[in-house]
């Protein structure tokens, strides 16, 4: 699914060096690379505020902590996505209430947001789901009129831009109060091990966030408020900001490996592409962490072992939606409330999708997933 072999043979020259930086310095907690990083980041998305941490699902945990969110507030978030998302509101002794998506995007339906909310809502959390930004000008203007937080999960959208109403265009994790984004090594920016962020234009929330990420310490042994121990280490900052001046090249070169796939299945009768390549001048608009397929009468788990006999990797995101998980079950949710997660669940697919994909896989992995859907008609 994902050629990180190859991607590293193109950029060894630039990470090597950069961890042997850390290996001499011996600065491996906190160091000048982690620093560095942060600050590099700052830039490319236009945010004030980037504080590293261990790993994308810590990054959710602590800005949930930082906003002083209490047990027994309600935070409204997507059925179809991975668990992460609602696995640290449970955590925190918070109420998620998992709704719909839209059948298009696959991400949080603003309908169902509102229909979702009551007075114990305190916060909602849009997953930009695949590389897709959520309707973020919708979600905000809820989230103004009933005073609450927009925490957004970027784990998978990192240099992904959402453009507003007015035609501007903001970096996805810099439009909401607060964001989360992980860089675990399949992602669009990974690093070689675990490692997350938080990100915020809000001082006040940043000061509070860089104490829970160090033991709640601002100064040595004094512990000003409850923290954890969640801090990026100096060579995965060192590998994350070599490949972060080519992140941009990586989403253009997903947005190109998606244009192919979407005109090989081009008007298939079983087949729906994924949305976000109607503007080519908006060449940011989905960078494609994976490419999911919607299908239509079409046996998925069929096709799936089909496509593994012929050693094509392929994955199915998310084949049980989080309001059916066994962790997360609750009487308060109604199945007439995920008719499209419901759907989705049994007929998306996702092929592979990353920065070394050519035309020569393109086409077998398209031919063989056409050859068997136009046989088995």
């Amino acid at each position: 699914m994902v050629d990180l072999q190859s991607q590293y043979a193109k950029i060894k020259d630039i990470v090597d060096p950069s961890i042997q930086e850390v290996m001499d310095s011996a600065a491996f907690i906190n160091g000048p690379k982690v620093h560095q990083f942060q600050k590099n980041l700052e830039d490319y998305l236009g945010v004030k505020h980037v504080i590293p941490c261990a790993n994308g699902t810590d990054a959710l945990q602590i800005t949930m902590m930082g906003l002083g969110l209490q047990p027994g507030d309600e935070v409204i978030t997507a059925d179809f996505t991975f668990a992460a998302t609602v696995e640290v509101i449970a955590l925190l002794q918070l109420t998620p209430v998992l709704v719909d998506v839209d059948p298009v995007t696959f991400n949080i339906d603003v309908e169902a947001i509102k229909n979702a909310i009551t007075p114990k809502t305190k916060a909602i959390i849009p997953v930009h789901l695949f590389g897709l930004p959520a309707e973020m000008d919708a979600i905000m203007a809820l989230a103004e009129e009933h005073n609450l937080y927009v925490i957004e999960d970027n784990a998978q959208a990192i240099g992904a831009s959402y453009t507003h109403k007015d035609g501007s265009k903001t970096k996805t994790g810099a439009i909401g109060h607060v964001a989360s984004t992980s860089f675990f090594p399949s992602k669009n920016l990974g690093c070689y091990g675990d490692g997350g962020a938080i990100f915020t234009n809000d001082d006040d929330l940043a000061h509070t966030i860089r104490g829970i990420v160090n033991h709640g310490m601002y100064e040595r042994y004094h512990h000003d408020v409850v923290g954890v121990n969640s801090r990026l280490d100096a060579i995965q900052a060192a590998v994350l900001d070599a490949k972060l001046p080519h992140l941009d090249t990586y989403n253009k070169a997903r947005r190109n490996a998606a244009r192919k796939y979407n005109e090989a299945f081009k008007n298939h009768p079983n087949i729906v592409t994924p949305t976000g390549l109607e503007q080519d001048d908006n060449d940011d608009a989905h960078v494609f962490h994976q490419y999911t397929l919607n299908l239509k009468g079409v046996d998925r788990d069929a096709l799936v072992a089909h496509l593994q006999a012929n050693n094509i990797p392929c994955g199915v995101y998310y084949p049980i939606p989080l309001h059916l998980q066994k962790a997360y079950q609750d009487e308060r949710y109604n199945e007439d409330d995920f008719t499209v997660t419901n759907q989705l669940i049994k007929s998306v697919i996702s092929l592979p999708m990353h920065t070394e994909l050519d035309d020569e896989q393109i086409e077998f992995i398209t031919s063989t997933v056409l050859n068997f859907i136009n046989s088995n008609k």
